[in-house]
């Protein structure tokens, strides 16, 4: 009987693993691409490789007593840059907006993927990141997917 319970319950985990894997590639595919401008970092880890650090210009701009865990209202414009508008409050939203969902925790505004990793010896490619360009679930979930220049040229190491 224990063994059945064993296997059961990795069936279970296996699947609901297999279905975060799902949702995160049909948001990749399908969701809306907008950029968020970047604070500036440090981009490096000994421990860890070639990573950088991200922080979001949008994160200075959440009021103090914003919620812990919630939805940013943003304002995209022609070029797909996402300006910060108001913390959403259940409210309708206007032409050209769209929720981000967002947590703090501490002094940090978190937005989905806070670090990303690049090859060894790529690090000068991307110290020129300004934007971080994020797949957009109309529920407010984001993806990181790459990282963008002062032109929202992509940045990516040549092969």
């Amino acid at each position: 009987m224990r063994q059945v319970l064993v296997v059961v319950m990795a069936v279970i985990v296996l699947a609901a693993i297999n279905v975060q894997i799902a949702q995160k590639e049909r948001l990749r595919r399908s969701g809306e691409s907008v950029y968020l401008r970047l604070a500036p970092v440090d981009p490096r880890s000994l421990m860890q490789g070639d990573y950088m650090v991200l922080n979001y210009e949008i994160g200075a701009k959440l009021p103090e007593d914003a919620p812990a865990d919630g939805h940013l209202v943003i304002a995209v414009d022609g070029l797909h840059v996402a300006q910060f508008v108001r913390v959403h409050a259940g409210e309708g939203l206007g032409a050209g907006e769209r929720l981000l969902r967002y947590r703090k925790r501490g002094w940090r505004l978190r937005i989905g993927a806070e670090s990303y990793f690049f090859e060894e010896g790529t690090a000068d490619i991307y110290a020129n990141a300004k934007y971080g360009e994020l797949r957009l679930a109309p529920s407010g979930e984001s993806l990181l997917v790459g990282l963008r220049d002062e032109k929202l040229g992509a940045l990516r190491p040549a092969r």
